[in-house]
């Protein structure tokens, strides 16, 4: 019976190996789950889409020809200010209307505009005639305190050309006609500024005293 005893002996082995295989826990003997095909939330958001620090340089805004700077500093006194281009041909006049609407006085009421200008329209507070340029003649008359091309003594700057037309009292208007020649056909368009002293006066909405003139 030995060779019986050994055959039931395996048996048994057998069985017990099938037992214990079937009492192992599943998830211990699973294969680890195979890594996603789908890209990354981080490549995903990099394809096709700009770095923010790769955008060039924003660009500087190109200020339009014949303009002027801004003062540094803003006169908080309120003038209405109205520019009537009456030019025919070559020659003409500039009518600047200034109101003052407050209760304090301008000092020196002060127009500027580009020196630049001049290559195509001469402005001056008068127009040149004999009489003013003949020796010994009769006293001029004239209502304009000073015609500063910059950069001048009292900070007007490079590049501009001040025209300064006297005080300006309480509730006030100032006519100035600003006599004008044209050197070049066409229309154009240029910066003007109403300025006490080096401070540029306020209009009614609270913005700069800059008008842009344009001339037909």
């Amino acid at each position: 019976m030995p060779r019986a005893a050994e055959l039931g002996q395996r048996a048994g082995l057998l069985i017990g190996g099938v037992l214990l295989a079937a009492c192992t826990p599943i998830t211990s003997i699973s294969p680890s789950p195979s890594p996603s095909a789908s890209p990354s939330p981080t490549t995903a958001a990099s394809v096709g889409t700009p770095s923010p620090t790769a955008a060039g340089p924003s660009a500087t805004p190109t200020l339009p020809p014949l303009s002027l700077d801004l003062p540094r500093r803003q006169d908080e006194r309120i003038v209405r200010v109205d520019v009537d281009p009456q030019l025919s041909g070559d020659e003409g006049q500039i009518v600047v209307t200034v109101t003052n609407l407050t209760d304090r006085r301008v000092g020196e009421l002060v127009l500027r505009w580009p020196t630049a200008l001049r290559d195509t329209l001469f402005l001056a507070p008068f127009r040149p005639s004999q009489q003013r340029i003949a020796e010994g003649g009769p006293p001029l008359m004239q209502d304009w305190t000073k015609w500063v091309e910059g950069p001048g003594e009292s900070g007007e700057p490079a590049g501009t050309t001040s025209l300064g037309w006297g005080p300006l009292l309480p509730g006030a208007t100032l006519t100035i006609p600003i006599q004008v020649t044209r050197s070049v056909g066409g229309g154009l368009a240029f910066d003007l500024q109403v300025l006490a002293d080096e401070a540029i006066l306020s209009l009614p909405d609270g913005a700069p005293a800059e008008l842009r003139t344009s001339v037909p």
